[in-house]
């Protein structure tokens, strides 16, 4: 019997920033991205907003990697609160990781030994029932990816 795939934006639909999202089959969890906002001029005393990952947090069990498109805050600028929380492997290109290491530097978050694998465009890895590849795309910044997931349903294919 197939189960269902689960499409789950976490954040970074209908506003700009906070780009991250599950997928989902049976008991293996993927996530893509993990970013944040800056907050707009009526957020007083804000410095940055987060997305809600409480859907994460009640599911890590299910968590097998946290995959990067690229480098932007918008799309991993929450992985220093994310890494604290979750310690599962984060697959990204060379300049996303370095962007990650010098985040987590910088934050000075208790993050110990972050598992960051170094991923090139037309690799592929596998995480739990998903199979990931990495593809090349032109971007405001360089070393960026699009992704196609390879599903027990079918592939799913994010932009980033």
């Amino acid at each position: 019997m197939k189960g269902c795939l689960k499409i789950i934006p976490l954040g970074g639909l209908g506003e700009i920033g906070k780009n991250i999202m599950a997928l989902r089959y049976k008991d293996d969890m993927i996530v893509i991205d993990g970013g944040l906002m800056f907050p707009d001029d009526e957020m007083l005393g804000i410095d940055l907003v987060i997305p809600d990952v409480t859907y994460l947090v009640e599911n890590r069990k299910h968590i097998r990697g946290i995959i990067l498109t690229h480098g932007h805050e918008d799309h991993i600028g929450a992985l220093p609160w994310l890494l604290k929380e979750f310690s599962v492997p984060v697959y990204g290109n060379a300049m996303t990781l370095k962007l990650i290491e010098r985040k987590l530097e910088d934050r000075g978050t208790r993050v110990k030994n972050p598992d960051l694998r170094l991923m090139h465009s037309g690799q592929r890895v596998g995480a739990g029932c998903f199979n990931v590849e990495f593809i090349h795309v032109n971007h405001s910044i360089a070393d960026a990816n699009s992704l196609a997931i390879t599903t027990p349903l079918g592939v799913v294919i994010h932009t980033g």
